[in-house]
C-alpha cells in the first residue's frame, strides 16, 4: 500500500497528516480554516486519495503558517507514499470548468521542485481567506513533493471558482501521475533510471 503518515511539530503549527494514494477519496481536514479546507477536499475527491489532517497552529497571527506548512507535510507524505517511482505514469494533466471558470494543471513527479503558477484572482479574498496563500501551499507542496507543477487558471470572474477549479484539477492531474502504468511495470519511468 502507498501510504504515509508525516507530523510536524513546529513552535508556528503542529500537524498530523496520513494520506492513502490508493484510496477512495474519504478525508478528514481540521485546519481551523473553512474555506482552505473546502479546498483540500477537493484534491482527495478527485484525486482518489485518502488524507486526513489534524492541524493547530497560530491562525491568531494569520493563516500563512498554517497554509504553507500544510503544504510542506502534504508534499512529504506524497514523496514517500509515492516511493521510487516505479511502474507510475509520471505526467498528469487536466482541464478543470466550475461555471465561468477553467483552469489547467500539469504535473511531473520529476524528482525535480518547480512551481510554476499563473493566476490572477479577481479579488483577494474568499469570505476572509486570503487567496494569495495558495501559491504558499502550493509552493511548499512542490518543494517537499520533488514534483514540476504548472497551475494556469485561465478563465474567471468569481475567485472561489478560480481557486476551486485549480484544487480540483490538480487532484485530477496528481490521480494520472501517481496510476500504474502496466507498461511500466517495475520500470523508472525516466531514461536515467530514477527520479
Amino acid at each position: 500500500m502507498r501510504q504515509a503518515k508525516i507530523t510536524r511539530d513546529t513552535s508556528e503549527t503542529q500537524i498530523v497528516l496520513s494520506i492513502n494514494l490508493d484510496g477512495t477519496g474519504d478525508s478528514h481536514f481540521a485546519t481551523g480554516l473553512p474555506f482552505f479546507d473546502h479546498m483540500l477536499t477537493q484534491i482527495s475527491r478527485h484525486g482518489m486519495i485518502d488524507i486526513h489532517i489534524e492541524a493547530t497552529g497560530d491562525l491568531e497571527v494569520d493563516a500563512h503558517h498554517m497554509v504553507e506548512d500544510v503544504g510542506i507535510v502534504l508534499g512529504q507524505a506524497l514523496n514517500e507514499a509515492i516511493g521510487d517511482k516505479s511502474g507510475i505514469t509520471r505526467y498528469g494533466h487536466a482541464y478543470v470548468p466550475l461555471d465561468e471558470a477553467l483552469s489547467r494543471v500539469v504535473i511531473d513527479l520529476s524528482g525535480r521542485p518547480g512551481l510554476h503558477y499563473g493566476v490572477e484572482y479577481t479579488r483577494g479574498r474568499v469570505g476572509d481567506f486570503d487567496v494569495d496563500l495558495l501559491r504558499e501551499f502550493f509552493q511548499g507542496m512542490v518543494n517537499h513533493s520533488m514534483m514540476t507543477l504548472h497551475l494556469d487558471n485561465l478563465k474567471g470572474e468569481n475567485a472561489h471558482h478560480q481557486a476551486e477549479t485549480l484544487f480540483k484539477a490538480f487532484g485530477r492531474a496528481l490521480r494520472m501521475a501517481i496510476t500504474a502504468d502496466e507498461r511500466m511495470s517495475g520500470i523508472v519511468p525516466s531514461t536515467k533510471g530514477s527520479l
